[in-house]
């Protein structure tokens, strides 16, 4: 609220969207822009009594941009198959477009994905903003807020069956973001297997990134192979595992592949009964982030909050 940014909603004429556009624009948190054709944008939010007051519209077929964005775009994009008429189609796409107000300095930040595929949204995200230096990777990660404590979980959107290497750069990425919130990283490396229980080539994969994770960061709290209840708790690790790192107190858990991962943050919400908040996209140049598509308008206010 100190430094409110100007945040990009593509998917402008979802409602989901103006309804969060309008509680970020009353709550003082951020300068909403949403992308799409302004007739059917006001016509909808009066339908639903939706207050446009403070949220910016942009058509892209009528901005001022369209033509600058149109020669970036083509000229980033020249040696990976894209002709000028497809520079010219591709930047109408209100995903393109917003990705190009964001790398053109247009705007702090971009959120979307309530309507669409994943693959969707992040292959744009990929291909206009990109990895920031030095990193390797981009994953997903998503805040679980319980009542009695928040954990991380990574990669639950992206890497499908990580490598050691990857796994390792996931963890390091995920434990770079918790620290933002103030809290010290308590990484715990999830398998089937614990500490070498079970050599099965998918045990073995976790333990080698664990080690290289800790070559990279010797200073990083972190540990596993582990089952998931001794990352999570303390009597059963202090009774079987006294020499664990890791004590039950982890808060942040890598899964070994994405399937763990997504099937594990949605158990928690819909079962488990915690709040979600994700998934926040790791390793990005500039802060783009894409919802899972389906997310409700408090999801759309949270993630455009962080």
């Amino acid at each position: 609220r100190k430094s409110p940014k100007r945040i990009v909603f593509p998917e402008g004429t979802k409602i989901r969207i103006l309804r969060a556009c309008q509680d970020l624009v009353h709550n003082g948190v951020c300068h909403p822009v949403v992308l799409g054709e302004r007739a059917m944008i006001e016509e909808r939010a009066s339908a639903l009594g939706i207050s446009l007051e403070g949220i910016d519209i942009i058509d892209p077929h009528n901005d001022d941009h369209y033509y600058e964005f149109v020669e970036n775009y083509y000229a980033l994009r020249q040696r990976r198959g894209v002709n000028r008429s497809t520079a010219e189609h591709d930047v109408l796409n209100p995903v393109h477009f917003g990705m190009m107000l964001l790398k053109q300095g247009h705007a702090d930040g971009l959120v979307c994905g309530v309507s669409m595929n994943y693959q969707d949204t992040i292959r744009p995200a990929l291909q206009i903003i990109g990895l920031r230096e030095g990193v390797r990777v981009t994953a997903g990660m998503y805040m679980i807020l319980q009542k009695e404590r928040t954990l991380f979980f990574a990669d639950t959107t992206v890497n499908i069956e990580p490598t050691p290497e990857k796994l390792a750069e996931i963890a390091l990425l995920t434990a770079e973001e918790v620290r933002r919130f103030g809290l010290e990283p308590r990484v715990a490396m999830l398998s089937f297997s614990n500490f070498g229980s079970n050599s099965h080539p998918l045990a073995q994969k976790v333990r080698q990134a664990t080690r290289i994770l800790r070559e990279r960061a010797p200073d990083l709290i972190v540990d596993g192979e582990m089952q998931v209840d001794v990352a999570v708790s303390p009597a059963l690790a202090s009774s079987e595992f006294p020499f664990a790192s890791i004590q039950g107190d982890a808060n942040v858990l890598i899964f070994p592949s994405l399937e763990s991962a997504n099937v594990a943050y949605k158990l928690m919400q819909r079962i488990g009964g915690a709040e979600v908040v994700g998934p926040i996209l790791l390793g990005m140049a500039k802060p783009v982030h894409v919802l899972a598509r389906g997310a409700s308008s408090e999801g759309v206010y949270n993630m455009a909050s962080y």
